[in-house]
């Protein structure tokens, strides 16, 4: 095995005993990138010299014998998350060339566990989007069929982490920009409770619906990173009191008598025959595994779709106000007035995608629109929630597809935003009740990976992955790398 393709935990195990130095993973990380980036595109910047000190300064610490689990491991953070000197641009020309003057809470404790930043990866603009098409630089393309999409808006990461271009990363998650890129690429990606990781230092989008979580090679790594992100940050508002377990204990459990929930509302018309093949599959290797295994009804997800675009784009709407040109940021130089130039900075500095949705929420915040849309939606997303609770209640895990497709080809939705809109409509409940959410890879149709969706109750993070990592352990698809 190559060194860019092990795991945390296999990479964790060699710098402790001395067979690898953090210094020479690092440097076939880089090398990695160096070889097949030309290609995936996953990055928007790549940090190399920072990369190499970084882990100088790690194998320092792990012959001090001060090694934590992420020291020495090589990762990427998507390009929304500020990192102090290290330009942060949320793959907008709104923001092209901006330094942060501080990190993001997620960074700084990554950074305290020694761990290695090879880069910040590609994203669509301001996490806007479900292809990572919508980057003002470039498109990523998806490791196991460059024609195709990464999936998005964490398109990057996933595909870094998918192509060896990174051990692991973290993405941020609106609804469904962890779990849908990490379906597309066959890899881990969770969505944590919401307010269980700090946001603060990411650049927002929809405030009340984002998260940063983790994407893996496996569900062991995504519980290794998931105990250095996670507690309370009082920077951060919205963040929870809560201090977070170990949560690689809650795993190699079985699942003997674990209650699983099948929503009969994700399995709609439309869905790629392949895909519900390989979910009932994997849904069939719960019960084997000894789960208690039940359909069930979540009547209202088929609003969730609605719901999510008028408060997701409201948000966006207030969020994005602030940049006028006047304080940071991209500011149009060939203006008549102050007024030309605010005109001017958002039209040039941001693209189609952001600009729809800041109209779609202006028009839906807007005097004698705002009770008939965003109110009513605020509404339904208490029913939204108020059924989640209900069917965990009965239930300790939803198992679902994370999209109705496999991985489409680039291109192929550009053209029409409702089209891309649909294929975050199985993870986009998840934000809208602020529940845990991971994507794991249970099976392939026609050489892509398809994603199995697990969801849990609010902070059954641990119940989460251990249901995942069961299934994981169960099967054999989480072993398999794109040829690239």
């Amino acid at each position: 095995m190559e060194l860019s393709d092990l795991t945390i935990g296999q990479a964790g195990d060699l710098l402790a005993q001395g067979d690898i130095t953090s210094t020479g993973l690092t440097r076939a990380v880089l090398d990695r990138i160096a070889a097949v980036e030309e290609r995936t595109k996953a990055f928007v910047t790549v940090t190399e010299t920072l990369a190499m000190e970084q882990a100088e300064a790690a194998d320092h610490r792990i012959k001090a014998g001060d090694a934590r689990p992420l020291t020495g491991i090589p990762m990427s953070l998507k390009d929304n998350m500020s990192t102090r000197g290290v330009v942060t641009t949320c793959s907008s020309r709104m923001l092209e060339g901006f330094v942060p003057t501080y990190d993001a809470t997620v960074a700084r404790r990554l950074y305290g566990e020694g761990a290695v930043m090879v880069g910040k990866g590609n994203l669509d603009e301001f996490a806007m989007g479900s292809s990572t098409e919508n980057s003002a630089f470039h498109p990523t393309h998806n490791p196991w069929d460059l024609d195709r999409a990464p999936g998005g808006s964490s398109g990057g990461p996933a595909a870094a982490v998918s192509a060896g271009e990174a051990v692991y990363s973290l993405g941020s998650d609106t609804g469904g920009s962890i779990r849908q890129p990490a379906g597309f690429c066959g890899v881990v990606g969770l969505k944590p409770t919401y307010g269980l990781v700090s946001r603060y230092g990411l650049i927002a989008f929809a405030s009340s619906l984002d998260q940063i979580g983790p994407i893996t090679r496996d569900v062991a790594d995504a519980a290794i990173v998931m105990t250095a992100i996670a507690g309370y940050d009082r920077r951060d508002s919205t963040s929870i009191d809560y201090t977070p377990p170990d949560y690689t204990q809650a795993l190699g459990k079985d699942v003997r008598g674990l209650r699983v929930g099948v929503p009969r509302e994700y399995f709609v018309d439309g869905m790629e025959p392949g895909v519900e093949s390989a979910v009932r599959e994997a849904i069939r290797v719960l019960g084997d595994l000894g789960a208690i295994v039940e359909e069930t009804s979540l009547p209202h997800t088929p609003q969730a779709l609605a719901v999510y675009y008028i408060i997701a784009p409201s948000e966006a709407s207030a969020n994005l106000a602030r940049y006028d040109g006047v304080k940071y940021g991209y500011s149009a130089k060939d203006a008549s007035s102050m007024w030309d130039a605010l005109e001017k900075t958002r039209q040039e500095g941001f693209g189609p995608e952001v600009k729809r949705r800041i109209m779609l929420g202006t028009y839906a915040l807007s005097a004698g629109y705002y009770d008939a849309y965003y109110l009513k939606a605020q509404r339904v997303r208490t029913l939204i929630r108020q059924e989640f609770d209900e069917a965990f209640q009965k239930f300790d895990v939803l198992v679902t597809p994370t999209s109705p497709s496999v991985a489409f080809k680039l291109g192929e939705k550009t053209e029409d935003p409702m089209s891309m809109y649909l294929n975050d409509i199985f993870t986009q409940p998840a934000n809208i009740a602020g529940v845990p959410a991971i994507s794991v890879q249970g099976g392939m149709v026609d050489g892509l990976p398809v994603g199995l969706q697990f969801t849990a109750s609010h902070m059954q993070e641990e119940t989460l992955l251990r249901v995942s990592h069961a299934y994981e352990q169960a099967t054999e698809w989480h072993h398999l790398r794109p040829n690239i």
